[in-house]
């Protein structure tokens, strides 16, 4: 009689051999993205916003060890090559490339988080694919920022020509000094915590201006209220008091609750004493959010 014990240790070591002679997943290839992993636990992907590099996300992944990260860079932005994204829009086909890493990777219902341009690619992933994505935060990023270059009642056909002076402005070559300068201004406005401001300019600056042109044309004419309610899952959103604007918090609430409207259950939630970089101008602050949302 063949011993039970035997052929239970065997298989158990032919699997083990299997395990270790099978081949590792094919890397992900894409001319618009580049996505990097960390760490093990739940899956969860970091989306930078225009010109960033994924270092913004440093802090957030340091604190929780418990999760697996996915990193994306943006080609175009922070030095690297444009590729696909060197002419046309950005956001929605870099979106599609992530929903193809989601279903290439296998992963069950990843959380997505988005900042600034990184969120609205958030949300387009989640209204476009709701069956590949549990749940989305979008960090200080509204649905139509067309909104804020148009009167009352703006539409993406409004706003569009004011979207192509814009461009066409941000795309006139500039020598780097004074393009060094613009950023600073800029960056300054965004991150009140001076330490982190160096890297960011130098993101803004190493970034193709091309690209960067077409993205910025690309959200100003985008509206993705209308998708609102296709999102399946908690909706997290985290927003601040603009810099310099001309509204009070009771005004810049009441925008972001109208803006949000569509989205039915969704959290949207001001950050005080924060500039649009939240993860750097109250790190504590942000980091217990992103505990909240997946916990949600």
């Amino acid at each position: 009689m063949i011993n039970r014990r035997f052929v239970l240790a065997a298989a158990a070591a032919l699997g083990l051999a299997a395990c270790a002679t099978s081949p590792a997943a094919a890397p992900f290839v894409s001319e618009r993205v580049t996505i990097t992993t960390q760490g093990a636990g739940p899956d969860v992907i970091l989306i930078p916003g225009l010109t960033s590099n994924p270092r913004i996300w440093a802090g957030t992944v340091a604190a929780f060890p418990q999760y697996r990260f996915h990193l994306v860079q943006v080609h175009g932005f922070s030095g690297t090559p444009a590729g696909a994204n060197a002419d046309g829009p950005v956001s929605a086909p870099v979106a599609e490339e992530i929903a193809r890493y989601i279903a290439e990777r296998r992963l069950a219902n990843p959380a997505v988080i988005g900042h600034s341009m990184g969120g609205s690619i958030a949300m387009m992933v989640a209204a476009r694919h709701p069956d590949a994505v549990g749940r989305t935060m979008v960090v200080d990023m509204m649905p139509f920022m067309g909104a804020m270059f148009g009167p009352p009642g703006a539409t993406s056909d409004s706003v569009r020509p004011v979207a192509d002076q814009i461009r066409a402005a941000m795309q006139q070559d500039a020598p780097e000094a004074q393009r060094r300068a613009m950023a600073e201004q800029t960056i300054a406005g965004m991150i009140a915590t001076e330490a982190e401001r160096p890297a960011a300019v130098n993101d803004s600056v190493t970034s193709d201006p091309k690209t960067v042109a077409n993205a910025f044309h690309e959200l100003v004419v985008t509206d993705l209220r209308p998708e609102l309610a296709k999102i399946n899952g908690p909706l997290t959103v985290l927003y601040v008091q603009p810099t310099g604007a001309p509204l009070t918090e009771a005004q810049i609430d009441a925008y972001y609750r109208m803006s949000y409207a569509t989205a039915p259950g969704a959290v949207v939630k001001r950050i005080p004493n924060a500039r649009h970089f939240i993860m750097f101008d109250q790190k504590a602050a942000f980091e217990d959010e992103v505990r909240a949302f997946m916990a949600r």
